[in-house]
């Protein structure tokens, strides 16, 4: 089994920075795809992110581009999102989910998901 936790959410004024974290346990978090997905009230949760085991390929929703940036530290079994640029729109939980197969910007692509934490940009 993996087990995914999410750190580092709060809250943060528009144009602030946040970065969070998703730990791994149980497995070797290496061999995973792992990415990032939001949901804020009343709406669908949505792709931001994700990773390839690799390291060597990444994709952004286009509302986060150029100002988010999504990477892995395999020896700490860890996976960052590194969030600039904060808009009051970028509120919502924020998940981080491992998969092995299928398109990284899909939520059926992913067996495991963390609990998610609060990310709350005000203006």
């Amino acid at each position: 089994q993996v087990q995914l936790v999410e750190s580092g959410g709060g809250l943060v004024q528009a144009g602030g920075s946040l970065r969070l974290s998703c730990a791994a346990s149980g497995r070797t978090f290496s061999s995973y795809h792992v990415g990032w997905f939001r949901q804020a009230p009343g709406k669908e949760r949505e792709f931001v992110a994700a990773i390839s085991w690799t390291s060597s390929i990444a994709g952004y929703a286009d509302s986060v581009k150029g100002r988010f940036t999504i990477s892995r530290d395999n020896a700490k079994n860890t996976v960052y999102l590194q969030m600039g640029s904060l808009k009051p729109e970028d509120t919502a939980v924020y998940y981080c989910a491992a998969g092995r197969f299928g398109p990284t910007e899909l939520r059926s692509t992913y067996d495991y998901w963390g609990q998610g934490t609060q990310v709350t940009v005000s203006s």
